[in-house]
């Protein structure tokens, strides 16, 4: 049996004497407003009807005072004994408490000192809280007790409740921009055969019913394409992915993010894509481009320059990848510069392309303020990109990069089926010699590839991330409702 404080068994006894008079957990009630529109109601109107949470009760002999709160705000209630009757009244004094639910019938009025409120002239009770809500000049503050606690973080903090409205209005105004454009939300399989659409370490399961190994999906990328070969021009899907990697303040092993492709499109179409449907949404939703990261401001309006990986790499660690072209000559002048490259996998084991990556993210990305497009990317790092036409040795590939964090990828799509069988062959010999990160071979993909496919660019946004930025927050599980934790006898 669990320890109960002294306080829960106070709150389970008048549980018990709630019962002899009505039902703690009734099945509904009427609500004519939400507390915000009530808020708003001209005084004297009559009948109003809300409900919700009370998150601050004064009690006093013959006039009450409560708050009722819901994500979107608070309404004030008061309580009166000539009103209410004297056995309604006391058993609101003797058995209701902060954290209960109820419901509240009365009239509009504004007090003295300017709060609108409602005096009650009924109330039901909704619901019994039988843990105390944390101590309300205090709250909930540690991050840990946050995340393990969201649903108490939201009740108490009102920047959490904020944070989260954010994230909801973006993925709306994000659904909208891209369905205005004509762009076809649709839903790709989160268990797959290969792990295939991205760089990265895969989840594995098992599928008892058909006795086979799955993978989480990391990336919604070659389903997406499958889409846009069968006619789908514009195709977005907001998914949830999973990638066994380092967790870190801007990482974790299952987030959201967004993936669009489009028929026809080139990768330079795509950053201009980027750019306005960003701009456009923060300036909606923040009435500026400027926003505050920190102690710095950053201004994400007009266009934003590119800069290539071997510009970055040049000016932050003297080094040219044009020059250390191999992987022996690269990671041998790491080595020779004591560059401690932060890779899960031994960077003996990692292709050149992984190798420049992780060189650029340790020397040059952390210097990244203002917005920028990272291009120039390494064949080898982009397996399912569009090789240059000019240098083959570099794709047709960009990511946005704001204070220090990629918040954008895409490419031009490689779309030939014999050169995305060459290149996966390529990555399943690197994943043989014991880089985790490439990618496998996936024989069905190539197939549907064959059956023809249009040029397309693609992108993928990390909903997450972007959110951490643009809701100034220290870590990424800030900005995810019910981020997973290690259990705490663990």
């Amino acid at each position: 049996m669990r320890e109960l404080s002294e306080q829960e068994l106070v709150r389970r006894e008048k549980v018990d004497k709630i019962r002899e008079v009505v039902n703690p957990y009734p099945e509904r009630y009427e609500i004519t407003h939400t507390l915000v529109e009530a808020s708003k109601l001209e005084d004297g109107t009559q009948n109003v009807s809300v409900a919700g949470r009370i998150v601050f009760l004064r009690k006093m002999g013959k006039m009450s005072f409560l708050k009722l709160q819901d994500i979107d705000g608070q309404l004030q209630v008061s309580f009166k004994i000539d009103i209410l009757g004297e056995d309604k009244y006391q058993f609101f004094k003797s058995l209701i408490d902060v954290g209960d639910y109820i419901g509240v019938v009365g009239e509009i009025f504004t007090t003295q000192t300017g709060e609108k409120t409602i005096r009650a002239q009924d109330f039901t009770f909704l619901g019994k809280a039988l843990k105390p809500l944390p101590e309300k000049f205090h709250g909930l503050q540690d991050p840990e007790l946050c995340y393990r606690n969201r649903y108490v973080d939201l009740i108490m903090n009102k920047d959490t409740r904020e944070r989260f409205k954010l994230r909801i209005k973006f993925i709306r105004e994000l659904r909208h921009y891209l369905d205005n454009i004509g762009y076809y939300e649709i839903e790709t399989p989160i268990l797959n055969n290969k792990p295939s659409g991205a760089v990265a370490r895969p989840f594995i399961s098992h599928h008892n019913a058909l006795d086979i190994d799955v993978y989480l999906r990391i990336a919604p990328e070659t389903y997406m394409k499958r889409a846009v070969l069968s006619g789908m021009n514009k195709v977005y899907e907001i998914a949830r992915c999973f990638r066994n990697e380092g967790m870190d303040s801007t990482h974790l092993q299952d987030f959201t993010m967004i993936e669009a492709y489009q028929a026809y499109y080139n990768y330079e179409d795509n950053m201009k894509l980027i750019r306005h449907m960003l701009q456009t949404i923060i300036e909606k939703l923040f009435g500026t481009l400027v926003i505050q990261v920190g102690d710095k401001k950053i201004d994400i309006s007009g266009e934003w320059p590119r800069v290539s990986f071997r510009e970055l790499i040049l000016k932050y660690a003297d080094i040219d990848i044009d020059v250390y072209n191999t992987k022996e000559k690269l990671l041998e002048v790491i080595k020779e510069r004591h560059i401690e490259l932060d890779s899960e996998t031994p960077i003996e084991n990692l292709g050149y392309g992984n190798l420049v990556d992780y060189l650029y993210k340790k020397v040059a990305r952390p210097h990244i303020i203002e917005p920028i497009y990272l291009t120039s990317h390494p064949i080898s790092l982009s397996p399912l990109a569009r090789a240059n036409d000019q240098n083959k040795n570099i794709t047709d590939r960009f990511q946005l990069v704001i204070n220090g964090a990629e918040i954008v990828n895409g490419f031009s799509e490689l779309v030939d089926p014999i050169e995305q069988e060459k290149r996966l062959l390529e990555q399943a010999a690197l994943k043989a010699q014991g880089d985790e990160e490439a990618m496998e071979m996936d024989y069905d993909y190539i197939s549907a590839m064959e059956y023809g496919m249009p040029p397309i660019s693609g992108w993928g946004m990390g909903i997450d991330r972007l959110l951490q930025l643009l809701s100034n927050s220290e870590n990424i599980r800030d900005v995810v409702l019910f981020p997973l934790m290690r259990p705490l006898d663990k």
